[in-house]
């Protein structure tokens, strides 16, 4: 479902410290797929910061954002406000449509065709994470 998909995102974005290693964007642009199969996520960048904007939604997960007051989910930035948080790590925040509620994430390349996403709620005392593969 999507709120287990995008609990795993959360997260406010975190500025680069200096001397930081930037990550390398290419690894992190394109499209993503859940590991349920249930959405579609573009990443691109939106100025100077990474994001995301579902491109694909299965019935189900349409099903229950309706059910949450999201009439529509393709077109919905899923993912916002990423910057490189060093080691090739991106900080931002993911949006989870049937809670209504934007969360603390990361992002981490896991070679070219997987992309680590974590979420974490409670000042990061409470952490998930999926692996979504390259659509």
């Amino acid at each position: 479902m999507i709120a287990v998909a995008a609990a795993l995102l959360a997260g406010p974005g975190a500025a680069t410290p200096a001397g930081a290693e930037v990550p390398a964007v290419a690894t992190t642009l394109g499209t993503w797929i859940n590991p349920h199969g249930t959405v579609k996520v573009r990443t691109g960048m939106c100025g100077s910061v990474l994001c995301g904007h579902i491109v694909w939604a299965s019935a189900e997960a349409n099903a229950d954002a309706a059910e949450s007051g999201v009439p529509r989910l393709v077109g919905t930035e899923l993912l916002g406000n990423y910057r490189p948080a060093g080691a090739g790590r991106w900080r931002g925040e993911v949006y989870v449509p049937d809670m209504g509620r934007r969360f603390a994430s990361t992002i981490e390349p896991q070679g070219v065709d997987a992309l680590r996403i974590s979420g974490c709620i409670l000042g990061g005392l409470i952490c998930r994470s999926q692996i979504w593969h390259r659509a």
